[in-house]
């Protein structure tokens, strides 16, 4: 049996970085893996990383999101031979991952890096087979292509980041910074990790996930049919009672040909889909009114601000009194 790494061992394992960058890139991801592992932190009184910054071909100007260009002194050797290999993003979720760069992640994770993706970096991890059979998340925008795409990652896109270990992903934008300041916890500690986010001037940790980020309002319901009538009432009248038995007689159907119908139609079940539909209704009343979690609860359906405070929190990865906090007008 291999021996346990020492936590100064396995600091000192990691210390170089490698981040990818990548003509039409968005920067931001980027800007956020230097300001983390690029500048020196002799203040913290701990070995720092060594960080490069690659490219497929070193030298040639890169044309990125916003009218500028950038060049990267290292290739794809580099990125393969760091100890920490970060793909902050692609320019095209759409795209073909470049041979090349497949073959540099592989290489990477083959000899035991550790491999880090931000937002839509997780679709190179993907291309590169290092996701399959793993739980893993990306920008909440782009989770379904991820999961038709890839159908045997397991995605998640409601967490902020999934720590597998040899992999890591994180969900979009700023979620990359609370995924690069775990990286320093897991390396350097929490007293470390914290020193760092004051810095930035974040939170060492935030609570809840990336569900809360996502516009989920009350949308109308497409189609014309018995099923599609049925979910058109409930929206009328989520306020109060809703039973499988009301939505079954809206529709004109047996309750049991509706469960079979509802299910064909949308994946779920009646109830789960009401839960859900109460909850987006909710937000916008957290978000532009100061009616109490009690009042809002009854206005939505629920029968007791308990069971709403358990299915937001739920759904939402964080409680509705956060949620107001963080998106009251």
């Amino acid at each position: 049996m291999t021996p346990l790494l020492t936590a100064p061992e396995r600091r000192a394992a990691r210390r170089t970085v490698s981040v990818l960058a990548a003509d039409g890139m968005s920067v931001f991801e980027l800007g956020c893996v230097v300001e983390i592992f690029g500048i020196p932190r002799p203040e913290l009184d701990v070995p720092w990383y060594e960080l490069a910054v690659c490219a497929e071909t070193p030298g040639v100007e890169l044309r990125v999101v916003g009218g500028f260009g950038l060049r990267a002194e290292h290739g794809l050797d580099v990125l393969a031979g760091a100890d920490t290999v970060i793909v902050p993003g692609v320019p095209d979720v759409r795209d073909e991952v470049p041979r090349a760069l497949v073959a540099a992640l592989r290489s990477a994770h083959g000899r035991g890096a550790r491999m880090v993706s931000i937002c839509s970096g997780a679709f190179a991890l993907a291309a590169a087979g290092l996701l399959d059979g793993r739980e893993a998340t990306t920008h909440w925008k782009y989770a379904e292509l991820l999961q038709r795409r890839f159908p045997r990652v397991r995605v998640d896109p409601d967490v902020l980041y999934v720590d597998g270990g040899d992999v890591l992903t994180s969900a979009g934008s700023a979620a990359g910074l609370d995924l690069l300041i775990h990286l320093v916890r897991s390396d350097h500690g929490p007293g470390v990790a914290n020193a760092v986010a004051r810095r930035l001037v974040v939170p060492p940790h935030r609570d809840g996930g990336q569900a809360q980020f996502v516009r989920a309002a009350v949308a109308p319901v497409e189609g014309d049919d018995a099923v599609a009538a049925a979910m058109a009432w409930a929206l009328e009248h989520l306020a109060g009672p809703i039973t499988v038995a009301a939505l079954a007689k809206a529709a004109h159907m047996s309750e049991r040909t509706f469960l079979r119908r509802f299910a064909e139609r949308t994946g779920t079940s009646p109830i789960r889909w009401v839960v859900s539909q109460r909850i987006a209704a909710s937000l916008p009343l957290l978000e532009s009114t100061s009616a109490p979690v009690e009042e809002i609860a009854a206005a939505v359906g629920f029968d007791s601000p308990a069971t709403f405070r358990h299915h937001f929190t739920r759904a939402m990865r964080t409680s509705p009194s956060a949620y107001r906090r963080t998106f009251a007008a």
